[in-house]
């Protein structure tokens, strides 16, 4: 009785044993796996595999050379600039030339005569164009320190992250926003971005901060994803009055050479409606009064942030009652080469008028897409309309 209870410990011990080894290499294998796709991994597989294939093409293009050419080896080459870091790069290099030279020997020169099939000039030169186009791809990424593999997934998150960051909170019962936001020349990232918050008691103050960055598409992206988290942090955590001010000194300690921007700050009360606009250097809002039907010019005075410091933003201090709907958009949609600015303002004001039946309900999009579709510059449209 007392051997086979000592039996049955050791076999669970031994399938206890079993199981935490089993765990251990899973657990290995999985934070492997994602070391290799983040970058931070040797590359030694990759070559190895991309070594193996060398002697496979080389064979097959001994045995048939009119279906196996030996320029086939600019294939591991190609994917050898995209996968290896340079010192590794170079040894797949190395094993190609002697591939090469293999190649040459045991191909006779009169086997065809066009000379399909074996190594000629024009082979070297283009596995060595090849080869040097990987290698200076290699260098570049070694350079910026991200590698292919997670270059893609970075740019993603950012512009997730810049998306996230210009998304509006909800507003209450009686409120209603719509927005868009779209970068020049069809691309995913752009100077032009929104971050806003509810502060206040109860929350019942919305700050909302419209910015456009010098530049434009993904000459202005770095800089906008950065003011953007800067901004995010300010805003809410001053005065009203003071955040345009911190905003412009944050801007002149950057010391970047495009380092100016346009930006419009507004409060809003939600309770009463009254509101509050802080503008440097931005174009002015456009209020719709619901009583008369018309549009009114907002213009606070404030000059660019990033410019000089000591800057003074005077308010301009207005009113949304039912019906109201106040309009806040970047210059790309209203200026351009060939159109002023109050001319462009007309045209999108009066396009606007289209979408009061509608109380303004999906019109942002609409909006820019009628009055700035194939405009070469970023472009944002902000509504903010009180039922």
């Amino acid at each position: 009785m007392a051997e086979r209870r000592a039996r049955r410990t050791s076999a669970t011990a031994r399938t206890h044993q079993v199981l935490k080894t089993w765990h251990r290499v899973r657990t290995n294998l999985r934070k492997s796996a994602v070391d290799y796709f983040r970058g931070g991994a040797s590359d030694w597989v990759a070559l190895t595999g991309l070594l193996l294939t060398i002697p496979a093409l080389t064979c097959g293009t001994v045995i048939a050379p009119l279906w196996c050419a030996p320029e086939a080896l600019v294939l591991p080459i190609i994917a050898g600039g995209l996968l290896l870091r340079p010192a590794s790069l170079l040894a797949l290099y190395a094993a190609a030339a002697v591939a090469l030279m293999v190649e040459s020997l045991l191909l006779e020169p009169w086997q065809f005569q066009d000379g399909a099939g074996r190594v000629t000039p024009g082979t070297i030169l283009v596995v060595a164009a090849a080869g040097l186009s990987g290698l200076l791809i290699a260098q570049f990424r070694s350079r910026v320190g991200v590698p292919w593999r997670r270059g893609g997934t970075m740019l993603f998150d950012l512009r997730e992250r810049i998306r996230v960051q210009s998304k509006l909170p909800a507003l209450p019962a009686g409120w209603h926003h719509e927005m868009a936001l779209r970068p020049a020349g069809g691309q995913s990232f752009s100077g032009d971005f929104v971050v806003a918050t509810r502060t206040g008691p109860r929350r019942r103050t919305l700050e909302l901060v419209l910015t456009d960055v010098s530049g434009k598409g993904m000459d202005a992206a770095s800089r906008a994803l950065l003011l953007s988290g800067a901004f995010g942090g300010l805003l809410g955590s001053l005065p009203p009055h003071d955040f345009l001010p911190a905003a412009n000194g944050y801007l002149l300690r950057q010391s970047w050479d495009e380092g100016f921007a346009t930006s419009v700050h507004l409060v809003l009360d939600l309770d009463s409606g009254d509101y509050e606009l802080l503008s440097a250097g931005h174009v002015p809002a456009m209020q719709l009064h619901a009583g008369s039907g018309k549009w009114e010019e907002k213009a606070a005075e404030g000059p660019l942030l990033g410019v000089y410091d000591g800057a003074e933003f005077i308010p301009e201090k207005g009113k949304l009652r039912s019906g109201d709907v106040l309009m806040l958009f970047t210059d790309g949609l209203v200026e351009t080469a060939d159109r002023d600015l109050t001319e462009g303002i007309d045209r999108l004001t009066g396009e606007a008028d289209r979408y009061v039946a509608s109380s303004f309900h999906g019109a942002a999009w609409h909006l820019i897409e009628s009055v700035a579709k194939d405009v070469n510059d970023d472009r944002a449209l902000l509504l903010i309309c009180r039922d």
